[in-house]
């Protein structure tokens, strides 16, 4: 748990955005610290994803601010299921693209670069996979190297879209080790999530509703069951709660 005087390392204000000409976020404002592990949770269609996109800059807003400590490029850490089975690469290879944020997709990489990736590999335990080739390996091992792919673009932003949907306790734990260990070298972390005890190991929540803010502090502040519970109560409108949603 941190205090309320940390320095913020994302910014946002009365953010409105969507897709054509609807609106899915509805007035957003939160403040992100820098160098902490910032849960996003809340039901399916909550907005999560949609403001995982604003804040990598690939969805512009209609309206509203964001505001970054840096104007440096995000990492993106998308689901497993985003990347086809058949592509031809192997675990290296797939680690490496994270450096073309820096050196382009075709330029060599360097000593440096290549210490970045092995190192990335071995904080997810992926390493002794180098050389298989990414659609040979299971879900988990995937969604691991794909974490390690967003570590090796050493952003100052890391955004990740449902990183542990799915996986074994071993790797959602090696997951969360890595994370927590690059928001303690400065690195500001920002997931959407499902999990309820991957979110009360966050440093802080953001629980969203129908596209807006319902609850923002520390995880025992936000995750309380009266309040999981007013957001996930089924209704006949909504139907029973969605997966991975809380058990009381």
């Amino acid at each position: 748990m941190h205090g309320n005087e940390e320095e913020a390392g994302v910014e946002i204000r009365d953010l409105v955005a969507g897709y054509g000409r609807g609106a899915v976020l509805r007035g957003i404002t939160a403040r992100i610290p820098r160098s902490r592990v910032t849960a996003l949770v809340g039901p399916n269609g909550s907005g999560k994803s949609t403001l995982l996109s604003v804040l990598a800059g690939v969805l512009r807003p209609a309206s509203g601010r964001v505001e970054r400590a840096s104007g440096r490029r995000a990492g993106f850490v998308v689901q497993r299921s985003a990347v086809p089975d058949g592509l031809p690469i192997t675990v290296r290879e797939a680690v490496a693209m994270g450096r073309w944020a820096h050196r382009g997709p075709w330029r060599r990489l360097t000593e440096r670069d290549r210490s970045v990736v092995r190192d990335s590999m071995a904080r997810l335990g992926v390493l002794d996979l180098a050389a298989r080739r990414l659609g040979d390996l299971s879900g988990g091992q995937r969604q691991r190297v794909l974490v390690a792919q967003g570590l090796a673009q050493e952003p100052d932003l890391l955004l990740l879209d449902e990183p542990a949907t799915g996986l074994d306790l071993d790797a959602r734990r090696r997951i969360a080790a890595a994370l927590g260990e690059a928001a303690a070298a400065g690195v500001t972390v920002v997931q959407a999530t499902h999990d309820l005890d991957a979110a009360a190991r966050a440093d802080r929540c953001l629980l969203l509703d129908r596209g807006r803010l319902v609850a923002a502090g520390p995880p025992g502040a936000v995750l309380t069951p009266e309040t999981l519970g007013r957001i996930w109560a089924p209704s006949p409108e909504s139907g029973p709660p969605v997966e991975g949603g809380p058990v009381f």
